[in-house]
């Protein structure tokens, strides 16, 4: 499917609008980026899932300065629950259910970092959700309560991983519907399809990253978004 990408503002901020070229309505997203930001690799998700059918906000979470100031006032925000980085996942989503070209169905979606604010915005009016290899709060059966359908993506190489089985527990005793998959060849990060961040950290850390299996794994990858494709569709598409 053909689409169509434009950069606004939202909330003094950078987002990311990418939406299917033919007229709607679709249902929208909330897609929300990686630790180093908004790049090509994180514009590309994008696009894909604005291919699939969906109006495609991402926000630009950390905002204007150097790397290492910004990600440590947006990991500040996610360790409190609140603030600019919570507000603007709030302001894509009321920005959807205002678009003519929007059903008024909002899912959201996130890879690492972005994949725990997703989780923690799953209770917050979206009607689902897809989590990528994310950090799990410790609180999340108490969370879990309030979540919506979720589609859950780790793989078996990411240390993370080892919060799979707490977080479908969570899932099942409040009785939310999901989909819970980890990959045992994938590590972190295994959807990109290319290894990203500043090029000289790059350059540097590459032979480190992929002795710790971080970075792209296609038949993960493919296996997932056949799963967040099918389970969107149920829940975003279908539903009512």
């Amino acid at each position: 499917m053909r689409t169509v990408t434009s950069d606004l503002t939202i909330g003094e901020r950078l987002t990311i609008l990418t939406r299917p070229a033919d007229p709607g309505p679709w249902p929208g997203l909330v897609m929300i980026h990686e630790a180093w930001g908004i790049d090509e690799v994180m514009r590309r998700l994008a696009t894909r899932l604005a291919g699939l059918g969906y109006v495609v906000l991402a926000p630009d979470l950390l905002g204007e300065g150097s790397w290492l100031r910004c990600i440590r006032r947006t990991m500040k925000a996610y360790q409190a629950r609140s603030g600019k980085p919570f507000e603007l996942i709030q302001s894509c989503r009321r920005q959807l259910l205002d678009d003519p070209d929007c059903t008024g169905q909002v899912g959201v979606i996130g890879f690492c970092m972005g994949g725990g604010f997703a989780l923690l915005s799953a209770g917050t009016g979206f009607d689902a959700g897809a989590i990528n290899y994310a950090p799990m709060p410790d609180d999340v059966d108490a969370l879990a309560e309030g979540f919506c359908p979720l589609v859950v993506s780790y793989g078996g190489r990411d240390r993370m991983a080892s919060s799979v089985p707490a977080l479908t527990a969570a899932l099942q005793a409040h009785s939310v519907p999901h989909d819970v998959e980890v990959y045992p060849r994938a590590g972190h990060c295994f959807m990109n399809d290319e290894y990203n961040g500043p090029w000289p950290l790059r350059t540097v850390l590459l032979p480190l990253v992929k002795l710790s299996h971080v970075g792209p794994e296609p038949e993960a990858a493919a296996d997932t978004w056949r799963r967040i494709e099918a389970f969107f569709a149920e829940h975003l598409r279908f539903s009512s």
